[in-house]
């Protein structure tokens, strides 16, 4: 005789908790059907973890699907349970059959992460009996408040539903109220109940563990023998007694008047399940939890060990209806001793959704790990050397960041996870890839072509620049379309000679502007639009312009009014250092014939990768912003970004992404770009490197001083790119790990609130020009023939103190020896931005930080307004600042404004220090007098004896 087998005599069908592909495609189920007569299957998250992660099994199916196409992780997963559940239920369809639909269901359980969202349960619930597409299949929902409604309805709609999660009598009420007035609006709507199923699994083993322990803590505490001798005879007897009491509440619930009249229609009752029938206790026997839990219309999912210890030597008996009185005595019993059966199973709820929670956190972990192996190089790999410290503290910010669901939640706009201020407003970004009109790109990039245009000249700053900078950078020439440019400067020597590089004929201008109210792109626009219309008339000037900006903004308006052949409307919800993934980036790619679509593509394995449904652990965007805000609380906060050559502008877009979204109320990271590799002993312990490149990128030198850092305990991050075609891969890459460090940091990533302050006054300065024809005078704390020095009162006092006298070096001396340990020092020129004044301040820079050790920074301006400017005002207080400005050789008029280009940025320059002096900042701006090269010339000089005579 099987006890197995003979379990079907007295009424109670089996059904195995499990499931592997192999196990069903192997004939292992069929076989259990013939011997054991099981009738049934169970999954989730747990068994799929044990079956996809522990093993190759599935390897070849995951290699299959993504030949076709890639997938989110959640979404491979589904398509892998898809595939078993229907090959299961295809098995079990003969049982279903013979018993004409009473049995021979499988099991397939809406995501854990959706126990406590009742919308969310449904839909995916309606959406996996859909695709599943068989009839003995039940939808699994959890018993949690938020599920029961979802059951309600969905038994409403006619889908068979197994409700999981159950412990409590109490709850067990209220799912069986809700199958019942579930069936009954299905069958005032006109369905057929025949075809509706249901099972309510009754969690058992996991309620004498929990209770256990709470008794053998009582027992301890007792010094009574009897009371010791009372409590002990409770252990092992609560989950059963709780199991024959809700057995009762099944037969009254499932009879009377109510029910007759379902019935009558060819309803089904809803079976209780016993579930968690496996033993956990040692002590007891490996088959209890089949054994006392015999009774008809019932069904036991066991584990496959214990479907082969009661195979082996299970014991039958109709126990489910014994000792009645004796299972009301024992809860009572346990009343008594203090211990609350309801508080217990409560709880017992709220572990049962964290722990599937944590089995579907670690399946989705092992399917992203499998599908990031089979996509190989075809995602831009990522590898960390950390240190003990960052390394340790990254671990328990991985465990933190998946038991607190930070990704999801950010995924789903929670702005918890930063501040709680207005974060859910700027989170566009998240999907501006995804959501690309691709077809509508490739149409304008079409016409774009068409119309033989030389050049295209985006006119913006900061995000609306710096990404299509990269583009034009990164990307040559393509045939057939013009070449891009980028103007990101009020410099009036940049200006023209950004004009005389193009043919004003056939050149394309993209005014882009977020807001449609900076300055630089309006008073750019109004300069190209009149030397336009003078090259070939104001009414044909419009069609040479286009506009990428917010719906709604000024630039807009005047774009219509000025006859612009398009506007590209931007999404409002991505802020401009977030939006080179949207029209802001990717309008100047069509035009200069950048293949959208591969971009895109490419794009969308990292952002799948990146996605909610990957843990921490497998996430590199997460990964990469942990190590960043983590290494940042460290003191390691100088991001020292190493671009190779092939991508030698990523690091500026990175810039200004990490210093305007994380420089802000006194915390922050400095981001370091441009500055070339030293060796160790150059650098504090202040340092994170960042080393991009991509495939194929070799040097020898740079990578010996790179491991060099590693040795010496500098964090390393090395990033290699396929190739430059995956430069969208680590454009959101970056931007995940900026927001994510955000939230490490502790403030909102997605706000510039110090931005403004510099921009009211350069307003301030303009209108004055506006008025008077003059900027305000200023007073220099020292002249010579060569420059003028300025800085404010607190500044001037300190220096003066550290040394400062009567000639530039002395000043410069004092200036320099303010830098301490840890702290940074940036050049901030307000001159035309070309390679040989690159190479000058990059000379300044290097002399600096090799004598000084501290890191440093090269700007020009206005641009790194838009960029670094709100980290040097509202981050950290290590900044050390020396503002380069100089009067321009020639200027260049603004159409319609008494203020010059080069007025413009003198009031910048005069605004942006305003504002830094005003924040406390160690701040000394120098105006070289003359010629500029000879006046750089003589800075560098004055730096190195600054210097060289400390």
């Amino acid at each position: 005789m099987n006890p197995v087998k003979e379990l079907e005599n007295h009424g109670q069908a089996v059904w195995l908790d499990f499931l592997a592909r192999g196990f069903v495609v192997k004939g292992d189920l069929k076989k259990l059907i013939d011997t054991d007569g099981v009738k049934g299957i169970t999954s989730n998250p747990s068994i799929f973890e044990k079956a996809i992660g522990s093993s190759d099994e599935y390897d070849g199916a995951i290699r299959d699907a993504l030949k076709k196409a890639d997938h989110p992780v959640a979404e491979l997963f589904e398509q892998l349970a898809i595939e078993d559940i229907r090959h299961a239920a295809d098995v079990l369809r003969p049982v279903y059959d013979r018993l004409k639909g009473e049995d021979g269901f499988v099991s397939l359980e809406v995501s854990p992460y959706l126990a406590m969202d009742t919308e969310s349960s449904i839909a995916e619930a309606e959406r996996l009996w859909k695709e599943v597409k068989r009839p003995n299949l039940m939808v699994k929902v959890p018993a949690t408040p938020e599920g029961l409604p979802a059951i309600e309805d969905l038994i409403g709609e006619g889908i068979s539903i197994n409700i999981t999660l159950l412990f409590s009598q109490q709850v067990y009420l209220q799912v069986a109220e809700a199958y019942l007035a579930g069936l009954e609006r299905y069958v005032s709507d006109g369905g057929d109940p025949t075809h509706v199923a249901s099972v309510a699994s009754f969690f058992v083993s996991r309620i004498d563990t929990a209770v256990d322990k709470q008794l053998d803590e009582k027992i301890a505490r007792a010094n009574d023998p009897t009371e010791k001798q009372r409590l002990a005879e409770l252990k092992g007897k609560v989950a059963i007694a709780n199991a024959k009491l809700a057995y009762q509440d099944y037969k009254r619930l499932f009879s009377g008047a109510r029910w007759e009249k379902l019935k009558a229609k060819g309803a089904r009752p809803q079976r209780l399940l016993w579930a968690s029938t496996g033993t956990k206790n040692k002590d007891y026997s490996d088959v209890l939890y089949v054994e006392e839990l015999i009774g008809p219309n019932t069904i036991n999912t066991v584990p496959p060990a214990t479907l082969e210890a009661f195979r082996d030597h299970g014991k039958l008996r109709d126990s489910l209806e014994e000792n009645i009185e004796d299972a009301k005595r024992v809860l009572a019993e346990l009343e008594k001793s203090g211990i609350s059966l309801d508080a217990v199973t409560a709880e017992l709820v709220r572990e049962g959704v964290k722990l599937f929670a944590d089995a579907a956190d670690k399946l989705y972990g092992a399917v992203a790990h499998k599908r990031a192996t089979v996509l190989g190089t075809g995602l831009d790999r990522q590898a960390m050397a950390l240190g003990d410290a960052i390394g340790k503290a990254m671990q328990r910010a991985v465990e933190d960041w998946r038991a607190s669901a930070k990704i999801r939640r950010l995924w789903q706009h929670d702005k918890s996870v930063w501040t709680g201020t207005d974060e859910d407003n700027w989170l566009g970004w998240l999907n501006s890839a995804a959501s690309a009109d691709i077809a509508d790109y490739e149409d304008f990039a079409r016409r774009v072509k068409g119309q033989n245009f030389t050049d295209a000249v985006v006119l913006g700053m900061g995000g609306s620049s710096l990404g299509p900078e990269v583009l034009a950078q990164t990307f040559a020439k393509k045939p057939g379309f013009p070449k891009l440019h980028v103007l990101d400067s009020t410099d009036p020597a940049q200006v023209r000679k950004l004009q005389g590089s193009i043919n004003l004929a056939k050149t394309l201008f993209i005014v882009s502007s977020k807001s449609g109210g900076t300055t630089e792109p309006n008073v750019m626009k109004d300069y190209f639009f009149a030397r336009v219309s003078e090259a070939i008339g104001a009414d044909k000037a419009g069609h040479r312009f286009i506009a990428v900006t917010d719906p709604g903004s000024s630039l807009e308006k005047a774009a219509i009014r000025q006859g612009f052949a398009r506007v590209f409307r931007g999404d409002p919800t991505i802020g401009g250092r977030y939006s080179v993934l949207s029209p802001f980036g990717l309008v100047p790619a069509a035009t200069a014939g950048i293949d959208v679509r591969s971009l895109i593509t490419h794009t969308l394995s990292m952002v799948r990768s990146c996605g909610p449904d990957v843990p921490p652990n497998e996430n590199p965007g997460v990964q990469l912003g942990l190590a960043m805000g983590l290494a940042g609380v460290e003191g390691r906060d100088k991001v020292t970004i190493l671009s190779s050559r092939k991508i030698a502008d990523f690091g500026a877009w990175a810039e200004q992404l990490i210093a305007e979204s994380t420089g802000k109320e006194g915390k922050g990271l400095i981001p370091i770009e441009g500055e070339p590799l030293g060796d160790p002993t150059v650098y504090g312990h202040d340092r994170f490197f960042i080393d991009i490149r991509t495939e194929g990128e070799n040097d020898h030198a740079h990578d010996e001083k790179l491991c060099a850092l590693e040795k010496a305990g500098h964090p390393v991050v090395r990033i290699i790119m396929k190739s430059i075609d995956h430069i969208g891969q680590e454009f959101f890459r970056f931007e995940m790990a900026t927001a994510v460090a955000g939230a490490i940091i502790g403030i909102n990533p997605f706000n510039q609130p110090d931005v403004e302050d510099a921009k009211v006054k350069t307003r301030e300065l303009t209108a004055a020009f506006e008025k008077s024809g003059t900027l305000p005078a200023e007073q220099p704390v020292m002249s010579t023939a060569q420059a003028d020095l300025y800085t404010d009162e607190k500044n001037l006092a300190a220096l003066r103190k550290a040394g400062a006298d009567g000639d530039l070096g002395s000043w410069l001396k004092a200036h320099l020896s303010r830098a301490d340990a840890d702290d940074y020092f940036a050049l901030l020129a307000y001159i035309e931005r070309d390679a040989t004044h690159i190479e000058a301040l990059q000379q300044m820079r290097l002399q600096v930080r090799d004598n000084r050790h501290v890191a440093t920074c090269a700007e020009f301006g206005p641009r790194f307004l838009h960029s670094t400017g709100q980290a040097y005002k509202g981050g950290p207080d290590s900044g050390v600042f020396l503002q380069i400005t100089t009067d321009d050789a020639k200027d260049l008029p603004v159409p319609g404004q008494k203020a010059s280009f080069g007025v413009i940025k003198a009031a910048q320059a005069r605004g942006d220090f305003e504002v830094l002096t005003e924040r406390g900042r160690r701040a000394l701006r120098v105006h070289l007098k003359g010629d500029l090269k000879a006046g750089l010339k003589s800075l560098d000089v004055a730096i190195t004896d600054a210097l060289t005579h400390r």
